[in-house]
């Protein structure tokens, strides 16, 4: 799995950055790299997507692990 949580973080940096570069200076990286609305475009929007799903999911179980059940749960 490590190699998965490898690749998702990569993918939500590159999400993360293109965002920032939209917000700043209104310049889109991905649809200038692959086509705006392109096939690839959407299949690294899509990518991206799924990778913050991973790494949503993939948290519960380490903060759930790390911080233990709360107190208002037992």
């Amino acid at each position: 799995m490590k190699g998965l949580d490898i690749a998702a973080l990569v993918l939500i940096i590159v999400g993360g950055l293109n965002w920032g570069l939209v917000g700043l200076l209104e310049y889109n990286l991905v649809d200038s790299l692959f086509g705006e609305g392109s096939a690839l475009a959407r299949i690294v929007y899509t990518l991206v997507g799924l990778a913050a799903l991973w790494a949503a999911g993939s948290l519960v179980p380490r903060y759930s692990e790390h911080y233990g059940t709360p107190h208002h749960a037992r």
